[in-house]
């Protein structure tokens, strides 16, 4: 199988590209590696493409492995020809090849192997050939034998049409054109199980073609079923079917062509059609796994890449009612100047609350706090209401609501407790919440991707793949922003290219000991070779380091070539420590191409370094919209149908987004509401972290439910 030919066929790339990604991948380069300092061998493809065109590699690899074992168990059977080595060869996916396998695969006791033990195969054959003036029932004669258990005729056309059915079954060419035939024109039907209201009463009469069968109605249809609240099936045209079996088996105007149109009708209801319903089903949803985990995974890097609020001294609150709110006080680095507990939220606790805004006050004069982060779990609406009454007492303070999604989880975690050992798991989240408002990502990466919580049905997924595709969009996010090595977290660390947990430890320990001033220093760093140095340096920043090019991206084997252009453009690298504002003009009238030859760099990585000495560091993040900072609150009895309102968005989901407005509940945009032009999904519109402008639709009080729109005048 030409991999490379293949791969450049469907990706519409230059088989060259391919050829450098494969050389590459199989060398041990990581793919953000890859991505930002191997362009010239690529082409300038970027993170995303480059996983695709991984995966899909690592599928052929897997369909070019199991031909062989197939061929393998086909030679041993002595079953092999030419016609069956052809069809191995032209397969192109596993559903084919197994197709081609399966009437050879060992199975176990049928129908069919029962009388093939009966000897009935000789006279199956004879009524597939169905040759003109054939006797029936003369030829099935031969084959009544009360020892081998055929008492008569039909018994023996009984068995032989069983032997036909199978055969028909294990056709490959005819699957191939069933499953077409379903996937093209079936329909799922879904019914009540159970005469009770549910999430799943829209489902309890519906009917939807596959083609058009959304992936969030796939997977709650699944659910549904699992659940027992759903009876779900597969609905075609029969006869049609039937139909396309009968124009390939049978011949008619001959005796034979009854036994073997009953033989192929019976291989549809009894063979066919339930293991292509299955099929069917477990294609769509495969489908509905992959765009549930795109969808999981664009919104997590959207959250991931929300921008950072630096220079803030934040006060994090993690809301609760009987217990009481905890308080933690962070600088702007993140490092913990005082802690505290709050009792506001219940009603009543006049003291409690007196006492808890003396407390808040002092906390905020004291440390100079600038910006509050509240988590939106239990008692969220409550505590907003709280400090935002506290407010004009707190002049420069303002507060934002912040997700609390995964925080539980992170605060009980054994990193947690290694951070802060001192403190409870309250104090840990509230910690958490504030320092996720400073750098979501720094934070973030902490927890478990799944915890974070910004799909759909994500319990309902392949876990397995679902882990894959959130750690390479963790990976991506961590390694296009950078991590400052001095100060970054382990487990910060661990997803930089080429590191690891294990190595991200080692890197700490060493820092501890002997402090990094320098790239360089990495090389020192137990068990960190070459190689991973190589994936990992131009990726890690050291602030403080006396060579200026340790704190940019500038990969440290292109050090000379950045000097060499410093040089040609008169820029001293004392310089670069601060940014070189107009190296890029600089550079465009010298031209590009001529530095390009100076430096000996390729273009691409030339416009990176140029770029790059312009803003050393630069944050991508900082083009992003900024989270809204509140000084007001409201709740949903002020929302009026019309009302404008400035949100962000929090989730991303098939059927539209949820957008935080203020109030505690989220509410929801249909995707009809998104935009006033026909899209696909919501994600051609808005992305987790968006700051929008919505106007209120409805507003449900008793099923806490908020209809937005982000097209005025649209109900």
């Amino acid at each position: 199988m030409d991999f490379v030919q293949i791969l450049a066929q469907e990706f519409h790339l230059r088989p060259q590209q391919v050829q450098a990604v494969i050389e590459l991948t199989d060398a041990g380069n990581t793919i953000p590696f890859i991505a930002r300092y191997r362009k010239e061998m690529t082409g300038s493809l970027d993170d995303q493409v480059l996983r695709e065109l991984t995966d899909r590699l690592e599928y052929l690899r897997g369909l070019e492995k199991r031909k062989g074992e197939i061929e393998k168990a086909l030679n041993e059977q002595g079953v092999m020809t030419e016609e069956l080595q052809e069809k191995l060869n032209k397969a192109v996916t596993l559903a084919e090849l197994e197709d081609i396998y399966r009437p050879f695969r060992p199975k176990r006791r049928t129908r069919a192997t029962v009388a093939k033990e009966k000897g009935l195969e000789p006279l199956a054959l004879w009524l597939l050939m169905q040759l003109p003036g054939g006797n029936v029932q003369a030829e099935a004669a031969k084959y009544v034998d009360a020892e081998k258990e055929v008492p008569d005729v039909e018994s023996a056309l009984a068995g032989a049409r069983d032997i036909i059915a199978e055969s028909v079954s294990d056709d490959a060419a005819l699957r191939k054109d069933l499953r077409a035939l379903l996937l093209r024109e079936g329909v799922i039907v879904t019914s009540a199980a159970k005469e009770e209201d549910s999430v799943y009463s829209m489902y309890y009469a519906y009917q939807e073609p596959v083609p058009r069968m959304a992936a969030h109605r796939i997977l709650a249809v699944n659910r549904g079923e699992r659940e027992e609240f759903l009876k779900v099936a597969l609905q075609v045209n029969e006869e049609k079917a039937v139909r396309t079996i009968l124009n390939a088996f049978v011949r008619p105007g001959c005796e034979q062509a009854n036994q073997v149109e009953e033989a192929c009708r019976d291989a549809w209801e009894r063979l066919l059609f339930p293991a292509l319903e299955r099929e069917i089903r477990n294609t769509l949803t495969d489908r509905a796994n992959e765009q549930a985990i795109r969808v999981f995974s664009q919104n997590l890097h959207q959250l991931l890449m929300q921008p950072p609020i630096k220079g803030k001294v934040t006060l994090g609150v993690d809301p609760g009612f009987r217990t009481g709110c905890k308080l933690a006080v962070v600088d702007e680095n993140g490092k913990v100047l005082e802690t505290g507990v709050g009792h506001f939220t219940l009603p009543g606790q006049t003291f409690q609350k007196e006492q808890s805004a003396k407390l808040i006050k002092a906390m905020v004069k004291r440390h100079g706090v600038t910006a509050i982060a509240i988590g939106n779990g239990t008692a969220s609406r409550e505590s907003e209401q709280f400090i935002a009454s506290l407010l004009p007492e707190l002049p420069g303070a303002a507060y934002v609501i912040v997700s609390e999604a995964g925080a539980s989880v992170y605060s009980a975690s054994k990193l947690a407790a290694q951070e802060f050992p001192e403190f409870d798991v309250s104090l840990r989240s509230a910690v958490s919440i504030a320092r996720r408002m400073q750098d979501p990502l720094a934070e973030l990466v902490k927890i478990d991707p799944k915890a974070i919580g910004v799909g759909q049905y994500q319990h309902d997924l392949k876990q397995n793949e679902l882990s894959g595709a959130l750690d390479g969009v963790v990976e991506q996010c961590v390694n296009m922003v950078g991590v400052e090595v001095s100060t970054a977290s382990a487990e910060l660390l661990s997803h930089v290219a080429g590191i690891g947990p294990a190595l991200a430890k080692n890197i700490v320990a060493y820092r501890e000991e002997n402090g990094i001033g320098s790239r360089a220093a990495l090389k020192k760093v137990p068990k960190l070779g070459p190689k991973a140095f190589e994936q990992c340096a131009g990726f890690l920043r050291v602030a403080d380091s006396k060579n200026a090019l340790d704190a940019t991206a500038v990969h440290p084997e292109s050090y000379d070539a950045a000097k060499l252009l410093l040089q040609a453009l008169s820029i001293d690298m004392k310089e670069v420590k601060g940014g070189v504002p107009g190296i890029g003009e600089k550079a465009k009238t010298f031209g590009m191409d001529k530095l390009a030859e100076v430096t000996g760099l390729g273009l691409p990585t030339l416009q990176d370094i140029v770029r790059e000495l312009e803003k050393p560091g630069r944050d991508p993040r900082e083009d992003l919209p900024k989270p809204v900072l509140r000084t007001d609150v409201l709740d949903m009895k002020d929302l009026q149908p019309g009302m404008e309102l400035t949100g962000t968005v929090r989730n991303v989901i098939d059927f539209g987004a949820f957008v935080d407005i203020g109030v505690h509940q989220d509410g929801l945009v249909h995707i009809s509401r998104l935009a006033d032009k026909f899209i696909k999904h919501p994600s051609e519109v808005v992305k987790v972290g968006d700051v929008v402008k919505v106007w209120v639709v409805d507003v449900d009080m008793k099923k806490k439910r908020i209809a937005l729109t982000m097209v005025k005048d649209r109900k």
